[in-house]
């Protein structure tokens, strides 16, 4: 089975789209159709569902499965050689949802090893349990859950999150609002995946409201900047209290005990760790979360 075949049904499974495909591995689209043909005539089966729009089939998704776990470990592979010639130390790749959240550790890390080659990825939680079985990273710093079996976690921080608003607004000298209060208020918030979305959500959806959006982005500071401009309100960690984004205004407790963020480490459970990945793994376990928060303080 041809190997660039496989890369190729990969992509086209992620995208359920030939011609967005072709155009990622640039390739002419009636090419890639041929590969696909070809792969599943060699299957005995289709992969995808044609009617309509392109869809994995349930022999796609369990034949995907099984193709990201092969290509994951030859990657395995050829990092274990590459590491061995570089005298067994390796590099390593570090997926989150946010870079602001990890980069005191990431300072601290850098600082004590010079050397070793960070590669970092930015990517949702719900694309991490692939990745890590994939082997496309290493190790994932994730503020929600992210679902499927196979992974090795640890706990590394949990922090209120707080309601931040502009200075002058009608709550900002308020110590604790309730979420009924926040039904008719306008939010800045992040996209549909990010963990301030979906908690915001969640926050709304157990009391049968939902929130007034008036802003989707995926930059902090610009959220931050929003919220001083008077846009909207939005939902920050308490780590972020200490860091340049943090908007200026007031922050308000939110009066919800599951208002809080959950940072969790994870790893594939079967994969075979450089010592740079152990190293990383040490140096995220036991950084002092609860009084320097991400950042690195000189």
């Amino acid at each position: 089975m041809d190997l660039h075949a496989l890369q190729q049904f990969l992509v086209v499974a992620r995208l359920e789209h030939l011609s967005r495909a072709a155009r990622e591995l640039r390739v002419a689209q009636p090419s890639l159709s041929r590969t696909i043909a070809r792969l599943e005539s060699e299957l005995g089966a289709p992969l995808f569902d044609r009617a309509g729009r392109l869809r994995l089939n349930e022999s796609g998704r369990l034949f995907r499965e099984h193709v990201e776990r092969s290509l994951g470990e030859l990657e395995a592979g050829r990092r274990a050689v590459a590491e061995a010639a570089r005298g067994g130390v390796g590099g390593v790749r570090l997926a989150s949802e946010t870079f602001l959240t990890i980069t005191g550790p990431l300072a601290a890390y850098k600082d004590a090893h010079p050397d070793i080659d960070v590669e970092l990825h930015q990517m949702p939680a719900a694309d991490m349990h692939r990745a890590l079985h994939a082997r496309e990273v290493d190790l994932c710093v994730a503020s929600q859950p992210i679902p499927g079996d196979g992974l090795d976690s640890v706990h590394l921080h949990d922090e209120p999150v707080w309601l931040a608003a502009p200075p002058d607004h009608r709550l900002a000298s308020r110590s604790l609002v309730s979420v009924e209060e926040l039904r008719e208020e306008p939010f800045v918030i992040s996209r549909p995946g990010h963990w301030q979305r979906r908690l915001l959500d969640r926050l709304f959806a157990d009391r049968n409201l939902t929130p007034r959006i008036v802003c989707e982005g995926d930059e902090p500071a610009a959220l931050a900047g929003l919220v001083s401009a008077g846009i909207g309100l939005t939902l920050i960690p308490a780590m972020a209290r200490g860091a340049e984004i943090s908007a200026p205004g007031a922050w308000i407790g939110i009066d919800d005990p599951a208002c809080r963020r959950t940072l969790t480490l994870h790893r594939a459970a079967d994969s075979r760790l450089s010592t740079a990945t152990r190293l990383m793994r040490t140096t995220l376990v036991t950084w002092p979360w609860n009084t320097t928060g991400g950042r690195q303080h000189r």
